[in-house]
């Protein structure tokens, strides 16, 4: 019996503290729907949701408050209207992430992510891989 009870109370520890991270790490989790969820879902213009997916060649133009452009995940398209500049990176062909509200038809956002790589450019076009720096020789 007190082996048992030697394995029984690490044991619960053990269950304890992983329930207790889980639940942590899970109420802290962000999650984004894909055009498809998202046109599947009923219109609530209240709520807010994250929309992920990737911007459609062809379809970004300029609005007199921010730029209009559609997302797409490769089943599904859905119209974007951001309000704000959109931000440096942001270009056709490259992920997004926004954050705003669906009216059903539109999705209105106020909040942009993009996905970028891990290249980097200087002005004149040369590209640099990370771990390239070099730090300049004092002197």
């Amino acid at each position: 019996m007190k082996r048992y009870w030697r394995f029984l109370i690490p044991a619960v520890a053990v269950v304890a503290v992983m329930v207790f991270l889980l639940a942590t790490l899970s109420s802290n989790l962000v999650y984004f729907k894909t055009p498809t969820e998202i046109a599947d879902q009923a219109a609530d213009p209240d709520a807010r949701l994250r929309l992920g997916g990737e911007v459609a060649p062809g379809t970004v133009s300029d609005t007199t408050d921010g730029v209009a452009f559609t997302v797409t995940d490769g089943r599904m398209t859905v119209d974007v209207i951001h309000s704000g500049a959109p931000q440096d990176l942001f270009q056709e062909g490259i992920g997004v992430i926004l954050e705003g509200n669906w009216d059903g038809r539109v999705f209105h956002s106020d909040t942009m992510l993009v996905k970028h790589d891990e290249q980097y450019r200087t002005e004149d076009g040369e590209e640099y891989e990370p771990g390239d720096y070099v730090p300049p020789a004092d002197g």
